[in-house]
């Protein structure tokens, strides 16, 4: 009787033992996943990349967008509007706006052929138009297109944004 209950006992010991064997087994199994995890988690997210990240930073500075430039096309234009109107002379100081020096660079270089194309522009304008501010408005895309024509005539490089008139009186 005494050898059956060190049997039965050992049995208990042993069924007890591999169970707790197999549990630790699996916590650790569960915690080297874990940790495996984390270890590929930082890697592509934190500090893996290298070079892609260095890319990816040069690519944002590239597209950063330049800051504005005003020129003003100085002095003001001056112009006798066609006979027949009410007003009979045009005063505007007008501003270019770009992100291109090279562009402000060059239509300070060409000022004279500038200012002689918005000259025939503002002569050629129509004083009943320019009363309303439709018509002022579209004066100032003519304007723009009147620019982008020659610059891009004249191989200027950059682009006109916007043309601004800062004043704009008429008698």
């Amino acid at each position: 009787m005494a050898d059956d209950k060190k049997a039965e006992e050992v049995e208990a010991e042993g069924g007890q033992g591999s169970n707790t064997k197999l549990i630790i087994m699996i916590a650790v199994g569960a915690v080297v996943l874990l940790v495996g995890g984390l270890g590929a988690g930082y890697f592509l997210f934190a500090g893996g990349g290298g070079a892609a990240d260095e890319q990816a930073e040069e690519e944002a500075v590239e597209q950063a967008p330049m800051p504005a430039i005003y020129h003003p096309l100085s002095p003001a234009f001056v112009v006798n509007l066609p006979p027949g109107g009410k007003v009979r002379l045009l005063k505007a100081e007008v501003q270019v706006m770009s992100r291109s020096q090279e562009l402000i660079d060059f239509i300070t270089e060409n000022d004279p052929m500038v200012r002689h194309n918005l000259l025939d522009l503002f002569g050629s304008v129509n004083s009943d138009t320019i009363a309303s501010r439709a018509g002022k408005e579209q004066l100032q895309a003519d304007v723009k297109k009147r620019l982008e024509k020659v610059t891009e005539e004249y191989e200027g490089s950059g682009e006109i944004e916007g043309v601004f008139f800062t004043a704009f009186v008429t008698q």
